[in-house]
């Protein structure tokens, strides 16, 4: 019964990383008229590690040691600092449906690698959810999700996204064997933080001059798909196979792309619709659970008693 409801809670909190991940993709597009991206990126993170801070004061839990410390800052430095950095300065250069799915092509890169090396293996079920949905993912790219100034600049850096992406999950995974989420997600965060402090005083002075709009954004972006998504991410992740954790995300793409529809006027192809409803369907098939062959019960005959 315990592991059902822990379960159902990782399925929750994968859906609200989904939801508030596919979000930040629109908002980060909309602050970035106002903020540079190195500057974004340290807002954004101040604003989650002061959320972090104080549910780790609550938590009250010990900093980790030794490796999974370094794991932690490890992650910290290539997902929460560079990863942000580099997908603020790509949504200069592209939409955010096609952002969302080059960042995307993550999950692929995460389900082979903890397959070979992490023993988790390849399960049918999310071998066929990761062809479908990737290949929802083809379709939207090329269909295209409404953005009309999409250049090779911004594709280079969401690919390089995608790989510090792979990466930072991976030492996570392997950091919460040891490590819990809340303090495996507010260090690595706090790492982060560190690493763009450079970007301050660039940050002070633009956000001196930007919209109430733009310093909403930020604030969202802090809150929402910082410290609640990644802390929702870290649950779920330290409860199931990294793999299928990472085709979940799948789902990101076709979402962002509903979402700058609705927000950006980024409209959609036809294509576009399609490779979503297809990632949609991969995902959903990623997360069953496989058969389990219940073994033959063989018929007992009975020995023979011994003649005398």
């Amino acid at each position: 019964m315990k592991a059902k409801l822990s379960g159902n809670l990782a399925v929750v909190a994968a859906v609200i990383t989904v939801l508030l991940w596919a979000s930040s993709f629109v908002v980060i597009r909309f602050v970035g008229e106002s903020l540079s991206p190195g500057a974004m990126a340290f807002s954004r993170l101040l604003v989650g590690a002061a959320v972090l801070a104080v549910i780790a004061v609550r938590y009250r839990r010990p900093i980790p040691r030794g490796r999974a410390l370094g794991l932690v800052i490890g992650y910290g430095l290539l997902w929460f600092a560079a990863y942000t950095v580099l997908l603020n300065w790509a949504e200069q250069h592209l939409d955010a449906g096609t952002a969302a799915l080059l960042v995307n092509f993550a999950p692929i890169l995460v389900a082979i690698f903890a397959g070979l090396f992490m023993g988790e293996g390849f399960p049918r079920p999310l071998v066929i959810g990761i062809v479908i949905a990737f290949a929802g993912v083809l379709l939207i790219a090329l269909g295209g999700s409404g953005g009309s100034h999409n250049d090779r600049l911004g594709i280079i850096l969401g690919l390089i996204t995608a790989v510090l992406y792979a990466a930072g999950v991976l030492m996570q995974k392997v950091a919460l064997r040891t490590v819990d989420a809340v303090t495996a997600t507010w260090v690595g965060c706090f790492a982060g933080l560190l690493a763009t402090t450079p970007f301050a005083p660039q940050a002070v002075g633009e956000l001196a001059d930007a919209s109430a709009g733009a310093i909403a954004g930020v604030v969202f972006l802090g809150v929402g798909p910082t410290a609640i998504a990644f802390l929702t991410w870290a649950y779920a992740l330290s409860r199931t196979d990294a793999g299928k954790m990472a085709a979940t995300t799948l789902a990101v793409p076709a979402i962002a792309i509903g979402l700058s529809w609705v927000f950006l006027g980024e409209v959609p192809t036809v294509l576009g619709l399609v490779g979503g409803a297809m990632a949609l369907t991969g995902v959903a098939i990623s997360r069953r659970r496989p058969r389990q062959r219940t073994p033959a019960v063989d018929a007992q005959v009975p020995e023979a008693s011994p003649t005398s």
